[in-house]
């Protein structure tokens, strides 16, 4: 039977249970189903990985000795993956050593729960974590800028208005390679410093009707009067780069490039990381909603990929 606090309420949110226990795996589901939550069920870590490549979770519940890949390595991917480092992850393990607590914690977990757990615990664990999901979205804990909401909010307010924006959508190329080469702490001190000149150069060319937001990883926001985009994003473009040799080691500027192992373990090249820029702006067109500026921008930012090195575009056509 659950036991599910009175008047606690989920919001529906999506998880995924991880476990090659089919016994521990059906309870799993069967409790948090019963608790209001959207439950998946995977075996392993590799099937975890490939249902999340297709429908990514709020939240995943894993074991660790699992066969293929580990909770551990699970954890790992998903963190190392800009695309699923957001979402939350619960270790659930009958390993109950504090080493085996320090790893998971390291390696990016949100919290640890020894087997055999109180059903009573699990679940307050489960809406400890996603309410934490919840209010990160709000402001980045790494730059300290709006989250996800905030800036959805921000572009809604000025669609509804009616006002004139352009937003530009910032992604640090090969910035995967180079967390996986140079570790954590050096590629969060990309993203801060990243953030920090983002907000400089507003300052300096953007007006007082200027916002930074970050979506999570190494995505940004920026919105400013459509008249200074092209100036914006070309001082943002200059600035990145003039940065860059900073954070890579004497022999590896050198070189031009950094080796790392690809998906498939085979040794690959990177050159330096770069940035992508793309520019929706109501110059030229009017929008209807949130989603649509976003389409916009990423279509042009996907567009400034296939150039080398640091590029922005914007997009001019009209409605």
């Amino acid at each position: 039977m659950s036991d599910v606090e009175p008047g606690a309420e989920t919001s529906g949110e999506k998880l995924l249970v991880v476990d090659d226990d089919p016994f521990i795996a059906r309870l799993l589901e069967i409790e948090l189903a019963a608790a209001g939550y959207q439950v998946r069920v995977a075996n392993d870590g590799q099937q975890a990985m490939d249902q999340v490549g297709q429908d990514p979770p709020d939240l995943v519940i894993t074991d660790v000795m699992m066969p293929h890949v580990d909770g551990f390595e699970l954890t790992r991917s998903l963190r190392q993956d800009p695309r699923t480092a957001t979402i939350s992850v619960i270790i659930l393990t009958a390993r109950g050593l504090s080493a085996d607590k320090l790893e998971g914690f390291a390696i990016g977990a949100d919290d640890y729960i020894v087997k055999p757990f109180d059903t009573p615990e699990l679940l307050a664990r489960v809406r400890g974590v996603l309410r934490r999901k919840r209010e990160m979205k709000d402001e980045s804990p790494l730059t300290g800028l709006p989250g996800n909401n905030r800036v959805q909010d921000e572009i809604e307010g000025r669609v509804t208005a009616g006002e004139e924006f352009a937003l530009l959508l910032v992604d640090v190329d090969r910035f995967k390679a180079f967390n996986d080469h140079y570790g954590f702490p050096r590629g969060d001190t990309v993203i801060q410093e990243l953030a920090q000149m983002m907000q400089d150069v507003l300052e300096g060319t953007g007006g007082d009707e200027g916002f930074v937001g970050h979506l999570g990883g190494d995505d940004f926001v920026v919105v400013v009067g459509s008249s200074a985009a092209a100036l914006v994003a070309d001082t943002i473009v200059q600035r990145f780069d003039a940065s860059v040799p900073g954070y890579y080691d004497d022999e590896d500027l050198a070189r031009g490039w950094i080796e790392v192992l690809n998906r498939r373990g085979e040794p690959q090249r990177y050159e330096p990381i770069s940035l992508s820029i793309g520019v929706a702006s109501t110059q030229r067109r009017t929008f209807a909603h949130f989603a649509e500026v976003m389409a916009i921008a990423t279509e042009m930012k996907n567009f400034t990929k296939t150039t080398p090195g640091s590029s922005w575009a914007i997009d001019r056509r009209g409605t």
